[in-house]
């Protein structure tokens, strides 16, 4: 039947259709039978092995896809059967192989002689041979006998190989595992890394433990397992369960955890029954025998954690008595507010020995006692050794700081080196037991560190500030004890404290009033004028007498033999008797006060902080050694600990002490003492000695902080931010501006003592042979001179100074310097030579060329105060000379200009003026002459000191005149 219909007729019009109605009537259907190669990959990570197989025969690229060899990764990683590192060095080395073997083809191939032997022949065409290379029918024969093989020996997918020790697969027949139990034993083990057979080595595995592990998921009870009827023995059963759960963690087809409730309550029945087991043995305390069985079938099982924790729970240690000690005999046998740690010794010597009898026992009944013992020994740390160390620190924290600071160190110390001493069973090495025992000490002292360290630190504080404040106070009392000792005869002792200005002034005035009454005269105006004789009592005892030279009416003061040291003072003896006049005790409190300059600070103190702090650092720095975030902390405390030393040694005791010497330094004057021929000025002397005492004490501090903190590490000397080194460089700038301060005013002091030698001790025959002094009228000589020395009255020469006999300019005088200035030349040399040694050279050049300056002022001073004749220019000349000479020993440049210019202008007074005044005049003008340091302006005043001036200023300034003239 034709498919066509007759065409209507042409008078018929044709139905019109639209395209939109064509479009519409189109379905458009595009149906794919795939899915995704992703979710397929997805779905059958989850599907059964033998489901697996079958999907993978579906097609060729499902078999690609299931054949995957991270597919098969996975599952052996999942159970942890699959090592990288291992996989990667047996990829690397077959392909070593491969290339070896590649290599030694070629090279075969090229040794190899062609047909005939020998190659191409002389005369001879190459041989030509043919070699098949492929036969199609040879290979598809071999493909189908594969194929044939492959299907006859494939059970669930995968082909049956040969489970062997070694691990190697063949297509084999199925190995019946009652023939070789021990073969599915070590399957896990025997478990190789080889890429590209991951699949082959999964399917050994999976045909060796499947079995029993889906025979096991479907048992109703603990005997209808197989496992338990191929393998009789508890160890075989306990290792093959222990492979079940490796296995299972690859199951992850649908039912999983239904299978893995089931094996993991059948492992939990077998080893109850092994536990009780291992419990019996326990009780009778069978080491040998069903302990170490048990526990050796425990540990194949899952470890035998089990195990271990029964047997450190039931260990009878925790009760014996031998072990449990009371921690209060550490108190109880020691003296009051103290504490031995004798009976702790002995605790853990105890316990030492226990423990190491059990460490036997481990090792004797575990397959791997290591972690057993470590855990056994943890163990004893939470129940004896916490407890005994609590109880003893909260007791002694409650009576005695000292003896909780020296219990917490001291057991650490012990604690420690018992945790180092106990003997491991085999297997753990030195290291390991090192690790463990400040593992395990850390954990017993984490508790109390904190507390321990900030009572540390507080104690010695506490003990450095008690030490520092009973110093203060013993100086206090021996500073008022002497005031009290010499004001004890005067009543108005309040009123004249308010009024310091009055008394002193009267003990500079006292010279003045005293002078008339040596004369039998009334001193009028004086407050302590009368009219008694000639005769008077000075305020040392001596009686004045008239004459042209009386005695010195400046009161004594104490010496030094007398008035000691204010640490000695309150321990020595005062005076026999306290002065009766009033300013003779003001000036003996004066000196003494400065006497005792030299114990402002003391070094025993310091080193009694010194010893303090050591013992702190000694008991703190044992922490370190724990490492971490608790050694770190022990580490800053121990800094801190040092930081506190050189603060409360420095700002509380050291410079204070400066402080006060400074301000004592300030009140000397030297017309207050009448003892001026000791070698030095006194006050100076004993604040030098204080500046040594100071340098010891720098010294001390130095030692202290190079074996106590940068020896053990504790300190960084190289890091510029550790807080230590940047305390002990504050200790030390401030002990450098302290010396620099009383150095500073210590040349005043000295420059003081010099003038007023200059004043006193310099007779007017020195540089003047020809003039009379008249002691008791002296009017301009001796008004210089008292006024050299700050007084408006005539000064009188100290008894101690020979000779004051006036002397004619005869033949013989000695050309040598004079006293004044051998004595200056003494004292300034005796003083600078004290700091040698015991200051750095920096501040040492700085202090001998401040006074070398001040030194040349006070010369120029007190040459412009005396009178210069033309013979008694040789004594100034030579005394010019002695000051160069002793300025060259300081070997400073600078100064010796200085005094070579003094010595170069004392050549002014040899001159004679009547017939050279033009040559004088030519000196005093030439600028050059003496380096720039005296002007013209200062050279005429030096000039006018001449003893004939007034004689020859006339033709000596026309000589001038007549210079600047021509210079003009």
């Amino acid at each position: 039947m034709s498919n066509f219909k007759r065409a209507m007729p042409a008078t018929a019009a044709p139905p019109k259709s639209s395209i939109l109605q064509t479009l519409q009537a189109t379905e458009m259907i595009d149906s794919k039978p795939l899915l995704p190669a992703e979710i397929l990959a997805t779905i059958i990570d989850y599907l059964p092995i033998p489901d697996l197989m079958r999907f993978a025969r579906t097609s060729r690229r499902m078999r690609e896809m299931v054949y995957d060899d991270t597919r098969w990764v996975a599952r052996l990683r999942s159970m942890g059967c699959w090592d990288e590192a291992e996989a990667r060095r047996r990829f690397e080395e077959a392909m070593k192989r491969r290339r070896d073997m590649a290599s030694r083809a070629a090279a075969a191939a090229a040794a190899q002689p062609g047909p005939g032997g020998g190659g191409l022949q002389p005369g001879k065409p190459p041989t030509i041979t043919t070699t098949t290379l492929f036969d199609a029918s040879l290979e598809e024969e071999r493909r189908k006998q594969r194929q044939i093989q492959q299907l006859a020996d494939v059970r669930d997918g995968f082909e049956t190989m040969a489970v062997t020790a070694g691990g190697s697969a063949g297509a084999v027949a199925a190995q019946d595992p009652s023939k070789d139990p021990e073969a599915l034993l070590r399957v896990i083990k025997t478990a190789q890394s080889v890429r590209g057979r991951a699949r082959q080595e999964y399917g050994r595995i999976y045909g060796a433990l499947a079995p029993f592990y889906l025979d096991l998921a479907q048992a109703k009870t603990h005997t209808d397992p197989i496992v338990f009827k191929v393998f009789r023995d508890p160890e075989r059963q306990a290792q093959m369960l222990s492979n079940l759960l490796v296995f299972a963690k690859s199951d992850w087809a649908q039912g999983w955890q239904q299978r893995e409730e089931r094996l993991h309550a059948m492992v939990a029945i077998f080893e109850s029954a092994v536990l009780r087991e291992f419990e019996q043995g326990y009780e009778f305390w069978d080491v040998e025998g069903r302990m170490k069985k048990y526990a050796g079938v425990l540990s194949l099982l899952n470890g035998g954690g089990v195990a271990v924790e029964l047997f450190i729970q039931k260990h009878p240690i925790f009760q014996d008595k031998e072990v449990l000690a009371n921690p209060l005999d550490c108190i109880n046998q020691a003296p009051s507010d103290s504490v031995s740690l004798e009976p702790s010794r002995r605790f853990l010597e105890v316990l030492t020995a226990k423990v190491d009898e059990q460490a036997e026992n481990i090792d004797k009944i575990f397959p791997d006692p290591g972690p057993v013992f470590w855990a056994f020994l943890d163990r004893v740390r939470e129940e004896i050794i916490t407890e005994y160390v609590t109880s003893l620190f909260d007791e002694t924290h409650e009576r005695s700081i000292p003896s909780y600071l020296k219990a917490v160190s001291g057991l650490f110390e012990q604690i420690l080196q018992f945790f180092r001493t106990v003997r491991p069973p085999r297997g753990v090495d030195a290291e390991q037991q090192e690790a463990k025992a400040i593992e395990f000490a850390l954990r017993v002292f984490e508790p109390h560190l904190d507390l321990y360290l900030q009572d540390e630190l507080e104690h010695f504080t506490r003990q450095a500030e008690k030490e520092v404040g009973s110093w203060e106070k013993k100086l206090s009392a021996a500073d008022a004890s002497a005031e009290s000792f010499f004001m004890a005869n005067f009543t108005n002792r309040q009123a004249d404290k308010k009024d310091f200005l009055t008394s002193f002034k009267k003990v500079v005035m006292m010279p003045v009033t005293v002078l008339p009454t040596s004369l039998g005269l009334p001193a009028i105006g004086s407050p302590f004028a009368s009219s008694k004789p000639a005769a008077s009592t000075s305020a040392n005892g001596s009686t004045l007498q008239t004459g042209a030279s009386p005695q010195p009416s400046r009161p004594h003061s104490p010496s030094l033999a007398t008035v000691n040291n204010s640490a000695e003072r309150s321990a020595s003896p005062m005076p026999g008797k306290a002065p009766t006049d009033e300013l003779a005790a003001k000036a003996a409190l004066m000196t003494s006060r400065l006497e005792g300059i030299r114990s402002l600070f003391s070094i025993e103190v310091a080193l009694s902080l010194v010893h303090a702090a050591k013992a702190s650092l000694g008991r703190m720095a044992v922490f370190i050694q724990l490492g971490g975030q608790a050694g770190g902390e022990a580490r800053e405390q121990c800094e801190a600990i040092f930081v506190t030393l050189l603060r409360i040694l420095g700002g509380r005791h050291i410079k204070p002490g400066f402080d006060r010497a400074v301000a004592h330094l300030s009140q000397y004057n030297p017309r207050e003492v009448s003892q001026h021929d000791q070698g030095g000025v006194a006050p100076l002397v004993t604040f030098i000695e204080l500046v040594n005492v100071g340098d010891l004490i720098s010294q001390m501090i130095d030692v202290f902080y190079e074996q106590q903190l940068a020896g053990p590490k504790i300190a960084d000397r190289n890091d510029f931010l550790d807080p230590a080194g940047l305390a002990k460089k504050k200790f030390e700038q401030m002990l450098d501006e302290s010396v620099a301060a009383g150095l500073n005013k210590g040349i005043d002091v000295l420059m003081d003592e010099v003038e007023y030698l200059c004043a006193t001790t310099q007779r007017p025959t020195d540089y003047n042979p020809a003039a009379v002094v008249v002691e008791s009228s002296s009017s301009e000589k001796s008004s210089e001179a008292a006024a050299a020395a700050g007084q408006t009255q005539p000064q009188q020469q100290p008894p101690s100074t020979p000779g004051l006999a006036s002397k004619g300019g005869g033949g013989g005088m000695d050309i040598g310097p004079t006293p004044t200035a051998q004595r200056i030349c003494d004292l300034v040399a005796s003083h600078t030579n004290m700091l040698v040694g015991s200051t750095d050279k920096s501040m040492l050049d700085v202090f001998n060329g401040e006074v070398g300056l001040r030194l040349f002022g006070a010369v120029c001073k007190h040459l412009k105060r005396q009178r210069v004749s033309t013979e008694g220019a040789v004594k100034l000349i030579a005394d010019m000379n002695l000051y160069f000479g002793y300025v060259r020993t300081l070997k400073n440049q600078d100064l010796l200009a200085y005094f070579g210019a003094l010595r170069e202008l004392s050549q002014i007074y040899l001159i004679d003026a009547k017939s050279h005044a033009k040559e004088m005049a030519t000196i005093i003008a030439d600028a050059d002459r003496f380096g720039g340091i005296f002007r013209a302006e200062e050279v005429y005043e030096f000039a006018e000191r001449r003893a004939d001036w007034y004689a020859v200023k006339r033709e000596v300034e026309r000589a001038m005149y007549g210079l600047e003239c021509c210079v003009i």
